[in-house]
């Protein structure tokens, strides 16, 4: 399995493509920097690192050609780069703001990154794919609950954004060969997009070490032909069990 993963340089990106590449998969994850992508890459085996600014067409159509390339084709699409709450308001677990006070440019920033950005690596190699006759693509979101969450414009709605973009591209590539499902943790992670020092006492949270048994599972012969499906990493046992018993 060859498998391109956005944002892969830390948190869940890295979680899940250090799992994939120790099941054998061969794995290129992007970063906004060409240089920390091939150090975090040359850590894990046959891994390979690349430039991407999934805000940015052409950085996304160079990314896709040299990841293209590099692996001699794609079989799954990860997209999980994205930004959180901490680059709108440092506080943000412990002095959440009102939308009215987030700054335009920070509002924009967040859904140019999280929302447009998984459509811009969807648009692009997707006509790939079709033209190879299938491929998998995976879509990170996270619980409804945060996307209504007070305090959490725009994060909130650039992750209700993208899941639903998840479910119309679903819907559109329904019967192609190509599958589109969900992921989600199931909860608050350890992540850089957490603030440093000021999470509240008391807060479980989960490791991002949660969304390696699903990916791997979504990247296996088993999940061949499974299609539009949310799961939720930190569930995915009793998921897998109920989708077993449905077959």
């Amino acid at each position: 399995m060859k498998v391109l993963v956005t944002g892969g340089t830390s948190g869940l990106g890295l979680a899940m493509a250090s799992a994939l590449a120790a099941t054998g998969a061969t794995v290129a994850l992007t970063g906004r920097s060409g240089e920390r992508a091939g150090s975090v890459a040359a850590g894990l085996p046959g891994a390979t690192g690349v430039e991407m600014d999934v805000r940015d067409e052409s950085s996304v159509a160079r990314a896709v050609d040299q990841a293209w390339s590099r692996l001699g084709g794609i079989d799954m699409l990860v997209n999980n780069a994205g930004i959180g709450m901490r680059t709108v308001n440092p506080r943000f677990m412990t002095q959440p703001q009102g939308f009215w006070e987030v700054p335009p440019d920070a509002f924009r920033a967040v859904i140019d990154t999280n929302l447009t950005g998984y459509f811009l690596v969807a648009r692009e190699i997707t006509p790939r794919m079709l033209a190879s006759g299938a491929g998998r693509i995976v879509n990170i979101s996270m619980n409804h609950s945060t996307m209504r969450r007070a305090g959490f414009v725009p994060y909130g709605p650039s992750r209700a954004g993208s899941e639903a973009l998840s479910r119309i591209m679903a819907a559109d590539l329904r019967g192609t060969g190509v599958t589109v499902n969900l992921l989600l943790p199931g909860g608050a992670t350890v992540t850089g997009m957490l603030p440093p020092h000021v999470v509240p006492e008391g807060h479980g949270f989960l490791s991002a070490a949660v969304m390696g048994p699903p990916i791997v599972w979504l990247a296996s012969d088993d999940a061949a032909g499974v299609h539009d499906e949310r799961i939720v990493a930190a569930e995915f046992g009793q998921w897998l069990r109920d989708w077993e018993s449905r077959q």
